[in-house]
This record gives C-alpha cells, sequence and structure tokens, in this order.
C-alpha cells in the first residue's frame, strides 16, 4: 500500500512537473510572439535627426517639440510619451534640417543673377526766394506739364532757365490756386498747369527766337496763320512778363481720375483769336468748360487775361513790380 501510494506520489510529482514544462514553453513561445509583433521601438532623437542648426539657420529639436518630448538627447518610452509620438509623420520621409535650411536661406541662381534696381530718389531742388513754393509741393493734387522744360512749346526748345519740369509760384498765388483746386476737386476736375513762375532770361529766349525770321519749325502748331516777327505786337508775347513776378499761371482743367485735360476750343500758347475769352469760334461744351475754369480762378482771386483763356494772374500779387530771374529746378 505504501509503495503504491509513493507510486502515484511519483506519477503527480511528474504530471505537474510535465505542466509546469508545458507552461514554461508555453510562455517562452508566447513572449517570442509578442517580441515579434510587437511595434518597431522609436529611435531616438540623437540617432536619426542631425543636430539643431541655431534659432537663425534652423529650427531647434526643443522647437519641433509638441509638448517638449524631444527636448532631452533621449525619449521617454512609456507609453503616454509612444502613443504622442505614434501621431507624428514618418521621420524617414522627412526632409532633414540641412535639407530645409538649403531650401530656405540660399537664394536661386536667378536671384543671384538678377542686381538690385537702385532706390528711387527724388531729384535735387534749388534752394527757392523767400516768399515762393513748389507748386507739386503745396498743392499734390494738382496737375502738371511744364511746356518749356521740353521741347514742346513754340520756341521748339527748352527754353532758358527751365532746367527742371517744375511749377513754382509766391506763396500767395499757391494758396489761391489750391483753394480753386479744391473748388473743382467737389465736381471731379483738377488743376492741370503749364507755367508758373518764368526767369527773365526766358523771356529773353523770346525775344532771340521771334527775331529769328527763319525759324518757324513749329509754325504750324502754335502760329499757324501770325508772323512771327508780330507776336509782341499782337500781344501774344510781353517783353516783360507776369509770369516773372511769381504769381501769373498758365493752366486748364482736367479729369482728376484719367488726366485728360477739357476740350476747351484751341490748345495751350495758340497765338490766334480761337485763345481769346469770348470768341464765337468754338463750340458751347468749349466756352462753358472755358467758363468753368475761369469762375474758379476768379472766385480765388485771379483775373484772366482777354487774349488767352489759360493765362490768369493774382490780384493782390506780392510783387506787382519785381521781376527775377533765378533758375526753375
Amino acid at each position: 500500500m505504501k509503495f503504491r501510494k509513493r507510486g502515484k506520489n511519483l506519477q503527480m510529482s511528474a504530471l505537474l512537473l510535465a505542466l509546469a514544462l508545458s507552461a514554461c514553453g508555453n510562455d517562452a513561445e508566447g513572449a517570442g510572439t509578442d517580441a515579434s509583433t510587437s511595434p518597431v521601438s522609436i529611435p531616438t532623437a540623437s540617432s536619426n535627426i542631425p543636430e539643431a542648426q541655431g534659432v537663425e539657420e534652423g529650427a531647434s529639436i526643443e522647437e519641433t517639440g509638441e509638448s517638449g518630448s524631444a527636448t532631452d538627447s533621449g525619449m521617454d518610452s512609456g507609453p503616454e510619451s509612444q502613443q504622442e509620438l505614434g501621431t507624428e509623420p514618418d521621420l524617414g520621409t522627412q526632409p532633414s534640417l540641412e535639407t530645409e535650411q538649403s531650401l530656405e536661406t540660399e537664394p536661386s541662381l536667378e536671384s543671384q543673377q538678377q542686381p538690385s534696381p537702385p532706390p528711387v530718389s527724388s531729384p535735387a531742388r534749388g534752394a527757392l526766394p523767400d516768399g515762393f513754393v513748389y507748386l507739386d509741393e503745396y498743392i499734390p493734387d494738382a496737375l502738371f506739364e511744364i511746356r518749356y522744360a521740353s521741347d514742346y512749346n513754340f520756341v521748339g526748345a527748352v527754353v532758358d532757365g527751365y532746367k527742371a519740369p517744375v511749377a513754382i509760384a509766391t506763396e500767395e498765388a499757391a494758396q489761391a490756386l489750391l483753394g480753386a483746386n479744391e473748388e473743382l476737386k467737389q465736381s471731379g476736375y483738377a488743376l492741370l498747369i503749364y507755367d508758373a513762375y518764368r526767369p527773365t532770361k526766358a523771356v529773353a529766349h523770346f525775344i532771340r527766337w521771334a527775331a529769328d525770321v527763319e525759324d518757324t519749325a513749329m509754325k504750324d502748331v502754335f502760329y499757324p496763320d501770325v508772323d512771327k516777327s508780330q507776336v509782341f505786337k499782337l500781344g501774344y508775347v510781353a517783353s516783360k512778363s507776369g509770369h516773372s513776378r511769381g504769381s501769373t499761371i498758365d493752366l486748364t482743367v482736367a479729369d482728376a481720375d484719367t488726366g485728360v485735360p477739357l476740350d476747351m476750343g484751341g490748345p495751350y500758347d495758340f497765338f490766334g483769336d480761337i485763345s481769346s475769352h469770348g470768341t464765337k469760334k468754338i463750340s458751347a461744351e468749349q466756352t462753358a468748360n472755358r467758363e468753368l475754369l475761369k469762375n474758379a480762378m476768379v472766385r480765388h482771386g485771379f483775373k484772366p487775361y482777354n487774349k488767352e483763356w489759360w493765362h490768369y494772374t493774382l490780384k493782390d500779387e506780392p510783387y506787382p513790380k519785381k521781376y527775377f530771374d533765378f533758375d526753375v529746378e
């Protein structure tokens, strides 16, 4: 009985040992399976990502982390950290910081070959005598076409004393012009100024031109029916011009948006009866356009010159008997 009992005990022990060994084998096999199917461990920042290049040249490691998880040389391997990193794009498919730095900081070949344009600077302007101003600075909304600073005028050349296409006038005349321009702006118009202050040397140029009877280059445009030797006698050009006193202006009215001048029935500086106020040789619309200019100028202190629809002088001019000769520049 004792033998049988010992035999059964041995059999039971052997069976328990076999079961124990089998369980250990299954655990080992299960562990092998988990190892083969578990996610690949995430490489550390120091193994795959190049070192940061500095704040100015490229983003640092700290800047690329959303929660500060990449601020150290290694990464937390806990489940929460792995879950956050698992949502990031595959690091293997991202360009390196060196590549990003090259794309962002290196200029293209085309931009290297194109020089930068020089800075735009305003032309230098001369110092004006006391009491005179530049009209484009005083009346920024006005328009300008300074004919005597070009060769498109009755002389056919740049007139002496006009070194720049700018308009200059006394401050009193400028103030009155500003008022006229503001009035016209209410109807969508602007003053277009052809000439203002005129040096006495320019008038001397006109006198020399009139004496040269052979020079008729611009006759067809500006004086087709007039003998140029008679321009002073007929009152189209003066030997002493009010322009030289600084308060006489040649101008017209233009569309403020397009800059296109209104039709006045005759061009600026045209020597002929058609240029006179009250002429019957122009249409009702052209007459109305002249009246638009005249009314605005008269309301703001100017008086017209009967022979020229574009010519106005300030009634209370500050230098009624003084003529200036400084250059327009």
